[in-house]
């Protein structure tokens, strides 16, 4: 969850002291590394989900402040747009209770904010972007009350100095401009969290890029955007679009994106905070008054107030996170390249082949990104994300081959063993992963199901383009609280 800021006016000076103090962090964490200083011994995983919010009709609702209000939970916090929610779900031990207690758990809450959402006025919906959001809704008003987002906006179109261009070519095309980033509020994803000592960061940051590819393949849910039928997770190239503070001439000449995939494997967490110093200037450059080498000093624990701030605005699709709680500073893996839903039951069975993949590759005597290329992991993640579950995706000592044979034969096996170091007996991980092979079996994901039953009503109902779309998120969302897996509801 993102970080609330004030409304402010930044200086020159506001920016030089705003970089001394991220190296004054960047000291203190990497003394702090060498001390070993982190909790690890009791490690945990988390789960964000972000939600959109729709009026009666399936239509956006911007009412994300008044649903708050109603929900009454500091879980909850709004996100960009005013149609968006987000859910912090509290953390546990991978095995704790088992999966059936963490579904029912938030189930619970995620029926209970939509029961409160009913009383302002709106529905919560899980989906990677809302199928009925028109691009004319996506202005400066849809943008959520929190100052940190008008700031962000203000600070991102600064750097860029332009409007910004969204071009995704898909069955339809889609050309256009925007003058806020509220286009990046389309997108909704489910961020799954892994606390990591930091000696096993870099294996577990290396495990997840090389596995985002298959990860976006099987779950795929984003195929419609302002009412064109473009890539499969269109939440992709819309979120590297929509944040993008470089005009064309800044491109040309190499600057990074700051949604990024990265270029290299690690060695150590250390490397991806002291990228985030060398290649990204300040949006926010906001000071704490904390000095974290006199914190240290002292024998506290600090805060790393700036360094984590500048973090939150690089968009790393698997982000290093650095955070204290109950005074031991931890770090973890925090995954965002999937989309939010279809329902609570695929999302943990996504959760699971993440958590266990990630474990066995670990294990590897022969790690796998030591016989891949990133280059290869950059490409996998964007073929998949234009063709979803069907793309032929590429892995060491398998060539090229779609995505559920790569599952069937190779990946999910390795799940399962990486479940079963984590302590998770058969009777759990056979249901949770049960939803990932019978997904690859039928070939069917939420944008599958999406594309075939908006096809299946407009041939049908002869209605036009957005009211069959209004119909299948109607549709989506009774399948969605009736929490069957995606890939068996039916079409008709």
């Amino acid at each position: 969850m993102g970080r609330d800021v004030p409304a402010l006016v930044f200086t020159r000076e506001d920016r030089r002291r705003y970089r001394i103090k991220m190296q004054a962090c960047l000291e203190a964490f990497a003394h702090m590394l060498r001390e070993a200083r982190f909790e690890a011994e009791r490690p945990q995983v988390g789960l964000e989900i972000e939600l959109n919010l729709v009026d009666d009709a399936g239509e956006p609702a911007m009412r994300n402040a008044d649903v708050l209000a109603a929900i009454s939970d500091p879980a909850w916090s709004t996100e960009l747009g005013r149609f968006n929610l987000e859910i912090n779900v509290p953390p546990r031990r991978l095995t704790a209770g088992g999966p059936d207690a963490w579904e029912a758990e938030i189930r619970t809450a995620l029926n209970h904010a939509d029961e409160r959402a009913r009383s302002a006025g709106a529905r919560l919906i899980m989906i990677g972007i809302l199928p009925t959001l028109r691009q004319e809704e996506i202005g400066e008003d849809a943008l959520s009350e929190n100052p940190r987002y008008r700031l962000l906006n203000d600070q991102v179109f600064a750097a860029r100095g332009e409007d910004l261009r969204i071009e995704i070519d898909g069955t339809d095309r889609l050309r256009t401009y925007a003058d806020t980033i509220t286009p990046e509020a389309a997108c909704t994803s489910t961020q799954f969290h892994l606390q990591v000592s930091p000696e096993e960061f870099a294996g577990y940051w290396n495990a997840a890029q090389a596995i985002a590819g298959v990860q976006v393949a099987l779950a795929a849910n984003s195929p419609f955007l302002f009412g064109k039928e473009l890539w499969h997770e269109t939440r992709i190239p819309l979120f590297e679009q929509a944040t993008d503070t470089r005009p064309e001439e800044i491109k040309v000449q190499g600057v990074r994106p700051r949604v990024w995939f990265g270029e290299r494997w690690i060695n150590s967490v250390f490397d991806l905070f002291e990228e985030n110093l060398r290649y990204f200037p300040a949006l926010l450059p906001l000071c704490d008054a904390q000095d974290p080498v006199e914190t240290l000093d002292r024998g506290d624990v600090p805060e790393l107030a700036e360094l984590t701030l500048h973090n939150g605005t690089i968009y790393r699709w698997n982000r290093p996170v650095y955070a204290v709680a109950h005074d031991r500073p931890h770090i973890r893996v925090e995954n965002r390249v999937l989309p939010a839903g279809p329902t609570v039951a695929d999302i943990l069975a996504n959760g699971a082949f993440y958590y266990g993949l990630t474990r066995a590759l670990v294990e590897e005597d022969r790690p796998v990104w030591s016989r891949m290329s990133f280059a290869a992991a950059e490409e996998n993640l964007h073929t998949a994300a234009r063709l979803g579950i069907e793309a032929p995706l590429y892995w060491p000592g398998m060539g090229e081959v779609p995505a559920p044979e790569l599952v069937l034969r190779r990946l999910l096996p390795l799940a399962h063993r990486g479940l079963e170091y984590s302590g998770m007996d058969a009777a759990w991980r056979e249901p949770l992963l049960g939803v990932i092979e019978q997904r690859c079996v039928t070939a069917r994901n939420g944008a599958v199901w999406q594309k075939e039953m908006f096809h299946h009503i407009d041939a049908t109902a002869h209605t036009g383009r957005h009211e069959a779309l209004r119909r299948m998120t109607e549709v989506y969302i009774d399948y969605m609280h009736l929490n069957a897996p995606v890939h068996t509801w039916p079409v008709d």
